[in-house]
């Protein structure tokens, strides 16, 4: 009941953050694609129990860990979108909403393969990632871009597909 304005900022904050599921400010594709309800509905069950119970703490590491390895694989992708030359253009290439579309549905296939060769031929995910929807329509901007080939060896490169090898990127030798 006083004045100041700054009086809820901490709560303002922490309810934005319960809402931010990838990590991004104001992100209003939260829950539209089936990895963002499974990360929804676990903090809908964690926010039921109490926090002092192992139940909560055990969602509570579940859910940091499931934003943070997000937080990687975009990560992941931005670097290998930067030394292809999209400095300038990365974060919007790997930016998708409930509005982004696809440019051209003879383009989806194509996508998907490319995607499930990135996944399957390289490091760029996890071992244990499901194929986010999100990421299929940055390989559609790719091909839009005629970049999907170049993006696909910078991937295999950089992220080479070895067994146990989830620790990060291998240094590009000249």
């Amino acid at each position: 009941s006083n004045n100041n304005p700054y009086a809820s900022f901490g709560a303002t904050l922490a309810r934005d953050e319960e809402q931010n599921l990838w990590s991004t400010p104001h992100d209003v594709t939260h829950t539209e694609a089936d990895d963002d309800r499974v990360l929804y509905n676990m903090i809908v069950v964690r926010n039921q129990l109490d926090k002092d119970s192992e139940g909560w703490q055990k969602l509570n590491y579940d859910i940091y860990t499931l934003r943070q390895t997000r937080k990687e694989v975009r990560s992941r992708w931005k670097h290998i979108l930067e030394d292809l030359g999209f400095q300038k253009e990365a974060d919007s290439l790997l930016s998708v909403t409930k509005l982004s579309i696809i440019s051209d549905s003879q383009n989806m296939s194509k996508a998907r393969d490319i995607l499930l060769k990135l996944s399957e031929e390289t490091n760029i995910f996890p071992t244990s990632w499901e194929l986010s929807e999100r990421y299929l329509f940055v390989v559609d901007r790719l091909i839009a871009l005629d970049a999907a080939d170049e993006f696909f060896k910078m991937a295999s490169a950089v992220y080479p597909k070895r067994p146990g090898a989830d620790e990060g990127p291998r240094p590009l030798q000249s």
